[in-house]
């Protein structure tokens, strides 16, 4: 065999190996026909879209430890969990923007994201929040309503809970000094009490694995989510809001999320009485209640 048809033989095998090796990995992803892309909004906000709808949905991510698109089996979780709104929206699960400054307030990374938006889809769109996400939400539709269709806030009202404010304080503050910090999420990671304090030591040994390496995006949102209440605010937020609440959510109790409601005109309350706070997300009447309120009816209350 000469170089030339050597060189064109190996070519082709390595060519082969290659699309084997992609074909393996498209079947692996059994997310592939929700179209996932990624990108990055104004202000360097990270988004991943997924689905197959032509309207957009806006997701606004829960609390995270960077300020990026989460990876791995964080991604799977994700995807997973938004599947079922993607089979009629395209969604968009925006995170908040890394290099974030410390000092930074609510108002200012709401103002981010209502430039961001503004500019991604040109007029007004239904968002959702979920958990901190909610929190960045609620502070978007006081400051900037002309950026909503309609709004879902999902364990998230016009404050933090107080257990909540004080264990991601103190997570943040351990992380930001190099110290084990997971053990002071436990209480509002569980809605068993006693199963919290069983889980801490293990979220104890853990944490070295798991810590962020570079915390000061976290730290200096947990800083401005622990300062955000828009109480006195409620009544000038006119957009249509459906608000979900888990019964037994530590993070963000239902009374938090009942106040947020009553005070504000358009709004509805839907709880989940024996769902704590991961748990309300991922109730199976989660996806029916969104769809069918931003559809224009009224969730469910099952």
């Amino acid at each position: 065999m000469t170089d030339t048809a050597a060189s064109q033989a190996g070519a082709k095998k390595e060519k082969a190996a290659k699309e084997e090796k992609e074909g393996k990995k498209a079947k692996k992803d059994k997310f592939a026909h929700l179209n996932v892309e990624e990108g990055t909004l104004r202000h360097g906000l990270p988004y991943r879209a997924l689905g197959t709808g032509d309207e957009p949905l806006v997701v606004l991510r829960w609390f995270t430890d960077n300020h990026t698109n989460p990876e791995g089996w964080e991604r799977n979780v994700e995807l997973k969990q938004l599947a079922p709104l993607a089979e009629r929206y395209r969604v968009y699960a925006v995170n908040r923007a890394p290099g974030m400054a410390k000092g930074t307030t609510m108002e200012q990374i709401a103002e981010q994201h209502a430039e961001a938006l503004t500019e991604k889809f040109g007029g007004p769109v239904h968002i959702l929040g979920t958990s901190s996400g909610g929190s960045v939400a609620l502070q978007l539709a006081a400051d900037h309503p002309q950026v909503f269709r309609r709004m879902v806030l999902a364990m998230a009202g016009h404050t933090m809970g107080d257990e909540a404010r004080a264990a991601q304080l103190k997570y943040a503050e351990a992380c930001e000094a190099g110290r084990r910090a997971l053990h002071h999420t436990a209480r509002i990671s569980f809605k068993s009490a006693a199963l919290a304090k069983v889980v801490a030591p293990l979220m104890w040994l853990v944490d070295p694995f798991v810590r962020p390496k570079e915390p000061s995006d976290m730290v200096a949102f947990v800083r401005a989510e622990a300062a955000y209440d828009v109480r006195d605010r409620l009544g000038e937020i006119r957009v249509p809001t459906l608000v979900i609440a888990g019964g037994q959510d530590p993070a963000c109790p239902p009374e938090v999320c009942r106040r947020t409601a009553d005070g504000m005109p358009d709004a509805e309350l839907v709880v989940y009485e024996k769902a704590g706070h991961i748990g309300t997300f991922n109730n199976p009447q989660f996806p029916k209640d969104v769809l069918a309120f931003l559809g224009g009816g009224s969730p469910g209350r099952g």
